[in-house]
Parts: C-alpha cells; sequence; structure tokens
C-alpha cells in the first residue's frame, strides 16, 4: 500500500493501471487533505486521457463517512471545478459544466437512498453514461452495481479511524 505522498508516484502507478485492465492500486491517506489530494490528482490525470465511446465513469463503494465525498471535493477541484461539492444525497445528482477540456460536463451522483437500480435510470442514467463528454462519479455505486458500466473505475473506501483511509482504486 503506497501513502500518497507525491503526484508523480500516484501518476506512474495510475498510467500503468490504465495500460493493463485489474491491475489494483491501493493507498492510505491520513488526513482530509490528502484524501482530496488523491481525488485531484486522479482528475488531472483523466482530463489527459482520450475520451472513449462512452463516459468516463467512476464507482465509489465503502462505509458512511468513508471519505468518498472528500474525495470527490478534490476530484472536482482536478477538473477545474469551482464551486462547493456536498454530496447529492436528497436529489441524487448534481452536473458541473467542465471548461478547456475534451470533456464538458462532470456529474455526482448518491445512490445512498436508491432502493433498486431501475429508480437511477429513471433519471436518464442510461444517456448520461452513454455520451463521451461526461465523467460521472457515483457514491454509492455498488447499489447499482448491475446496470453500471463493465469498463468502470472502481474506488473503494475503508475507514481506518478518524483521519485515516484506506484508498483501492481498480478498473476491471
Amino acid at each position: 500500500m503506497s501513502p500518497v505522498r507525491n503526484s508523480k508516484n500516484f501518476k506512474t502507478r495510475l498510467v500503468r493501471k490504465k495500460i493493463s485492465n485489474g491491475v489494483r492500486l491501493k493507498y492510505l491517506t491520513i488526513s482530509p487533505s490528502q484524501t482530496k489530494k488523491l481525488g485531484e490528482i486522479l482528475a488531472r490525470e483523466i482530463l489527459k486521457t482520450r475520451s472513449g465511446k462512452t463516459a468516463f465513469v467512476i464507482g465509489l463503494e465503502g462505509d458512511l463517512g468513508g471519505g468518498k465525498t472528500t474525495f470527490l471535493q478534490g476530484f472536482a477541484k482536478g477538473l477545474g471545478i469551482k464551486e462547493k461539492i456536498l454530496s447529492p444525497t436528497f436529489i441524487i445528482m448534481r452536473k458541473f459544466s467542465i471548461f478547456n477540456s475534451q470533456f464538458s460536463n462532470f456529474f455526482h451522483v448518491d445512490c445512498y437512498r436508491i432502493k433498486k437500480p431501475k429508480e437511477i435510470l429513471n433519471l436518464g442514467f442510461k444517456e448520461i453514461i452513454s455520451e463521451p463528454k461526461n465523467i460521472i462519479a457515483i457514491e454509492w455505486a455498488d447499489k447499482i452495481q448491475k446496470i453500471m458500466p463493465k469498463d468502470a473505475f472502481w474506488i473503494k473506501f475503508e475507514f481506518i479511524n478518524k483521519n485515516k483511509r484506506k484508498i483501492s482504486i481498480k478498473w476491471r
């Protein structure tokens, strides 16, 4: 497991991961600021990739208070989004514009209140994930795993203590 110390180590391992599907990366963050930094670095690396035939989808899973929203605050910053990022638990989905990039939109989705995957489909999920100019981050994605794209990034957050998180990234 790698601590998040510098972006060069993370970028090197992320590039290696993109080349080889199935590779798992593990990080240990010891503060909310490190968790945000990891999100920011990942977002900047995604902006450097070419968009595919569909949206870039990231599924986040982990316990309540595990660091998912904190990570996405840094992620949004890495995308150049200036607005405050709060978990859309009650509205389920928020859309943000991305400027100066091949990507146009960032969707922050929270499935905590979703009982069946069909509920998210009613919000236009299929259309959103089919647009290559979209980046979608889905908190509690394990609740809709059946309808998640096969090529989604998966990030698992494990609560170690008040500040420490184990963050595992895999690309199936």
